[in-house]
């Protein structure tokens, strides 16, 4: 069996993909930045038999299916981050056609749709984050940017590769590493109470398991080529003081308005892939219990 490529395969999302697929007996190809990520991956995942480490040389050789979920790191000015962002995705999709690979699944966010004002704040795939937006804080921007790359990359120069674009919103959900990173910084904030004053801000919560099936399933579905598809849990948007009181916490708003509305629609992932999402407090709560598990609260 061909293996298939995994980029960023060490981190909070990365190692629960390569989990799930190794535990289907696929064999993987994880591509990380450097010794010490790779023994942190083999580390997290219980069974690693049928995993192999690559680096960037020889990554790409023989894979017909590439999930592309590493991010560059954030560091420079608004400009480099953008740019990095962008020659990422773009280099990713290059290398993946040379090597003759069938489809790249590349994981976007939910800030690539859902960071420009609407009248109404009702999103779905077919929303787009304006990278000209005033105000918009880099991250969003270069999800936005390099999203658009991406596409626009397959439409001009992509050959016979498909794409599939998975947005999620903040990602949750029972951790494998051992280490507190990404969502999981903001957890532990909240339940130990040193984050005592929280944002007034209203967001939709995607299970990190949930992610990593949306993505196995958008790689095995032939009608996905061409489409994104939103990850979010079940249930309605949240705010960060319903999270921590949900954990246990008791935080203070930071001064100013009521966040308005959000919703957000992922009806294509239901009907197209049959995503069927936990709810956000399952999330919460089996995240809190992982990582307790762990020792990392």
């Amino acid at each position: 069996m061909s293996a298939v490529l995994v980029t960023g395969a060490n981190g909070y999302l990365g190692t629960r993909l390569v989990a799930d697929l190794l535990q289907q007996g696929v064999a993987v190809r994880a591509m990380v930045r450097s010794s010490e990520a790779a023994a942190a991956l083999r580390a997290a995942v219980p069974d690693h038999a049928g995993l192999e480490i690559a680096d960037r040389e020889n990554a790409f050789t023989g894979v017909t299916e590439v999930y592309h979920l590493a991010s560059p790191m954030q560091v420079g000015g608004a400009e480099e981050i953008v740019a990095a962002a962008r020659d990422s995705a773009v280099d990713v999709l290059r290398a993946a056609r040379d090597a003759g690979a069938r489809r790249v699944v590349l994981t976007s966010s939910f800030a690539a749709i859902g960071y420009s004002p609407k009248p109404v704040r009702d999103y779905t795939e077919d929303d787009w984050t304006d990278p000209d937006t005033p105000g918009l804080a880099p991250y969003p921007r270069s999800k936005a940017v390099a999203e658009r790359a991406a596409w626009d990359f397959i439409e001009r120069e992509g050959g016979g590769l498909e794409l599939v674009v998975i947005n999620p919103t903040w990602i949750a959900g029972p951790t494998l590493i051992g280490e507190v990173r990404s969502s999981l910084q903001v957890i532990k904030a909240l339940v130990e109470g040193t984050m005592p004053v929280v944002p007034r801000q209203r967001f939709g919560i995607a299970d990190v398991r949930d992610v990593a099936e949306l993505h196995i399933t958008a790689m095995r579905t032939p009608e996905a080529a061409g489409k994104r598809y939103l990850a979010l849990a079940d249930g309605p948007t949240v705010t960060w003081r319903e999270v921590a009181e949900l954990l246990g916490g008791e935080v203070e708003e930071a001064p100013g308005e009521e966040p308005p509305p959000l919703v957000i629609r992922n009806d294509r992932a239901k009907r197209e892939l049959g995503f069927r999402p936990r709810p956000a407090q399952t999330t919460l709560t089996e995240t809190v219990e992982s990582m307790r598990a762990l020792g990392l609260l």
